[in-house]
């Protein structure tokens, strides 16, 4: 017995449909079993007497009132006092339609006597009516009363009822204050202690304004004991908060990754081509192109700064050793082009691998470096026409770089 007072308690199903249900899907049936006959009306204009019992309203509410042994007892009244939507156990009782609840508001005797019936209730748990918003407080017989009440639980249904009836007859407003009450008597001041199950599963959820649900089960959060152990919702305020934040900040890689994905170039199509004349040659083709093409363009660089150096030589020293500046230059051009080339081929490999093997995306990064180097070497042809002193050296050095 001590393991499962303290045991953690679960939700209920059932509960949570059947409220769900009647908040947004109400009537929960098809199709009506009667004919609509106005039958609930009728009773409270106390033409017809409720069956199977067949007393008439009048009688219930003037004999019955304080007669708690009856109403304890009898289980066939409370569905005609409280009629629903929904088949409830007396099969006797009809379910209220829509056109009934529009009529049924329109009559005042009705409505007065859906009011004596709810007092008469609440004096049955122990609790009275104070005022005409729906406040409630303690009746005068209420310990003997909430002791009953929090022995003979099914009387927990016969509530849930007639919260629901409210609802449906035009008195939702007397909801909030009457499960604010059975809540603070239950969880602050332990009168009721054993009703608080169904307050939070079945009466909280009666109730169809949101707001009013979520105040009422900020309420029962505060005051539950054990707290850990309060289920109904909603969460707690900073854990909501952390978890929040736990999902907003991203991974560095994933930043990376997107940083990357916008800055990457643009993939040109399999079809185009680095030039007109390899329009139909294949992805290998053209990189070997490329290579190669890039190769000249390198070896032009080394060639015009072998010329600079030698034409700047040549003013301060003789022509033999301008001639051996010119051959250890070459030696020392021809180990760079090697070191140039094996690391192109290197460059080539990573580029490959960082891009994924896209060859539209190698193509444009090489036809780039082409670009790029021609520019060059076009700037340093240009410088070289200027800084040349002899006429004559400037024309042996622009014809050797347009061979």
């Amino acid at each position: 017995d001590g393991t499962e007072l303290t045991a953690k308690p679960k939700r209920s199903f059932y509960a949570a449909r059947d409220l769900y249900k009647y908040r947004h899907q109400y009537p929960n049936f098809k199709d009506l079993r009667y004919q609509n006959d106005l039958c609930n009306l009728r009773f409270y204009k106390n033409k017809i007497p409720f069956k199977p019992d067949g007393v008439y309203i009048e009688e219930v509410l003037n004999k019955w009132k304080g007669d708690y042994e009856k109403l304890e007892h009898n289980h066939t009244y409370i569905q005609w006092l409280f009629p629903l939507r929904e088949q409830g156990l007396n099969f006797y009782a009809k379910e209220l339609t829509t056109y009934e609840i529009e009529e049924f508001k329109k009559t005042k005797e009705a409505i007065r006597r859906f009011l004596l019936a709810y007092k008469m209730m609440l004096e049955f748990f122990g609790i009275k009516l104070i005022d005409k918003t729906g406040n409630v407080a303690r009746a005068a017989n209420w310990q003997e009363r909430f002791q009953h009440l929090n022995e003979s639980q099914h009387n927990y249904l016969r509530i849930t009822r007639i919260l629901k009836s409210l609802g449906e007859l035009g008195y939702e407003s007397f909801k909030s204050p009457l499960v604010k009450f059975i809540l603070h008597e239950a969880l602050v001041e332990d009168t009721i202690p054993n009703i608080k199950q169904s307050a939070l599963e079945y009466f909280v959820y009666t109730i169809r304004d949101r707001r009013e649900r979520r105040k009422l089960l900020r309420f029962a959060q505060q005051h539950y004991i054990p707290s850990e152990h309060f289920i109904w919702g909603p969460p707690r305020k900073q854990k909501s908060e952390g978890s929040k934040t736990n999902r907003k900040p991203a991974s560095p890689i994933s930043i990376h990754n997107s940083y990357l994905s916008k800055h990457k170039k643009p993939k040109e199509p399999k079809s185009t081509s680095a030039s007109g004349s390899s329009a139909g040659k294949t992805t290998e083709e053209r990189k070997v192109e490329l290579r190669k093409n890039r190769e000249e363009n390198d070896q032009d660089e080394e060639e015009m700064n072998c010329d600079a150096v030698r034409q700047s030589n040549s003013e301060k020293n003789s022509d033999t050793d301008t001639g051996q500046l010119s051959k250890s230059e070459e030696i020392h051009d021809t180990s760079d082009r090697k070191e140039d080339a094996s690391h192109s081929k290197k460059d080539d490999e990573n580029l490959n691998k960082d891009c994924g093997n896209h060859p539209g995306t190698i193509e444009k990064d090489l036809c780039d470096t082409e670009n790029s180097s021609s520019t060059t070497s076009a700037d340093l042809q240009d410088n070289l026409d200027k800084d040349t002193l002899s006429g004559v050296t400037t024309t042996k050095n622009k014809d050797e770089l347009k061979s």
